[in-house]
């Protein structure tokens, strides 16, 4: 289980991390951007020129006297006349020639043939005469497959160059957010634990001076006090979020037993609302690894959750069983419940719901805990209906065998 300080880190390094994948495609972009623009200008250079040649050599060209890798080929008078150079295979395309003999139009084509590629111009000439000029692509070619690799060569140092700058800039970009984050944990945790003392000592005097007073008098302060203890739960529930994860010592925990302790702490206060609590447990540990401070507290949490939201007279039930390699634990009541849609927004650190007297920071702070160690927990229940939590955990040890004793307690 990774500590609070860790997770920041891990998310500050996700945000370098992103910054510079943004810097690198960003270069990378503009690297591809200007090569694809290079190479269309090539090519559009190249045909132009290639064009124009093969219509000089239309014009002009004689047989058996053209530039290199171009030819001319003459039908005059019912004779192609070819001159004396070698000619490529497939050459010269005698129904380009009949076609252009015959409407006296023009035709341009490009053709696949012997391993390269050729243009090749069909139009009329002088006198009468047809001619067919063709050249071949086979340098220009080359020249696109160098240029195209020069551009990934550059590309692939555009990239590392890209991702080095990249990391730079994150790094100065997200500094002042890393130090943010860390001012805020030394923040809560500094604060947590300067105001659990005094909070204490009010707590504590309120209850004596309350005692101290007849029954009819102490109205105020026991409503004083119980503030107090809600104050103090708030800053236990902040300083277990900041330093619950920092610790390491993860150990086989017996959810049962973590559950029978939670039961038996909220006896008193289930029974001076007439609340029947119920435990419902294999009567041999249920073992899961983590930490045990901070498996009593979720549990603790969700009980306490269920009485805060249980009319007086009302029942709640908690069961521990081991299921497919996981431990479940639930918590339910026939109390307030809510609305489905509710039901991932109870575990906000920010939410409140209608009525109640705090913010939802413990039922986060359960979340946190419970993820933590590798669970889940999730909420199920309707207005009115009641609520059910249910906590799931990995068993400590594969093939933890499942049965045994069954226990069933209640309280009061």
């Amino acid at each position: 289980m990774r500590s609070w300080a860790e997770a920041e880190r891990a998310e500050v390094g996700r945000a370098r991390l992103r910054v510079s994948v943004l810097v690198a495609l960003a270069i990378a972009l503009m690297i591809a951007f200007v090569g694809g623009i290079a190479y269309v200008v090539m090519v559009h250079a190249q045909e132009t020129q290639v064009s124009r040649e093969l219509r000089y050599n239309a014009r002009y060209g004689v047989p058996g006297i053209a530039p290199r890798c171009a030819w001319v080929f003459v039908l005059e008078d019912g004779t192609l006349h070819e001159g004396d150079l070698e000619v490529p295979r497939g050459f010269p395309l005698r129904d380009d020639i009949d076609a252009v003999h015959a409407s006296r139009s023009s035709v341009e084509r490009d053709v696949t043939a012997n391993g390269t590629e050729y243009m090749v111009l069909t139009a009329p000439g002088p006198h009468g005469t047809t001619v067919q000029a063709v050249f071949d692509l086979r340098y220009q070619l080359l020249d696109r497959a160098h240029l195209l690799l020069a551009l990934a060569i550059a590309l692939g140092a555009g990239l590392l160059l890209a991702a080095l700058v990249g990391l730079t800039i994150s790094r100065r970009t997200v500094a002042p957010w890393a130090e943010a984050l860390a001012r805020q944990r030394r923040f809560v945790t500094d604060a947590s634990h300067e105001l659990r003392t005094p909070i204490a000592r009010a707590h504590l005097r309120a209850q004596v001076l309350a005692a101290g007073l007849p029954a009819d008098q102490r109205t105020d302060l026991d409503a004083l006090a119980r503030s107090i203890r809600g104050l103090a739960d708030v800053v236990d529930d902040l300083l277990a979020s900041a330093q619950l994860r920092e610790r390491r010592d993860r150990v086989p925990v017996d959810l049962a037993d973590v559950a029978e302790a939670a039961v038996v702490g909220e006896t008193g206060r289930a029974a001076e609302r007439r609340i029947t609590v119920s435990l419902d447990h294999p009567g041999r540990p249920v073992l899961v690894g983590g930490i045990e401070t901070g498996l009593r507290r979720a549990v603790d949490e969700l009980l306490a959750n269920a009485l805060r939201h249980t009319p007086d007279g009302g029942r709640i039930s908690v069961s521990v069983r081991a299921v497919a390699g996981q431990v479940e634990l639930v918590v339910a009541d026939n109390g307030d419940g809510f609305h489905p849609a509710e039901a991932e927004r109870l575990f906000e650190r920010s939410h409140r719901g209608p009525g109640e007297g705090r913010f939802g920071l413990g039922l986060a702070l359960v979340r946190e805990i419970v993820t933590g160690h590798g669970g889940t927990v999730e909420a199920v229940g309707r207005p009115g209906a009641g609520a059910r939590f249910t906590l799931r955990l990995p068993l400590a040890e594969a093939g933890l065998p499942v049965g045994g004793g069954h226990m069933t307690g209640a309280c009061p």
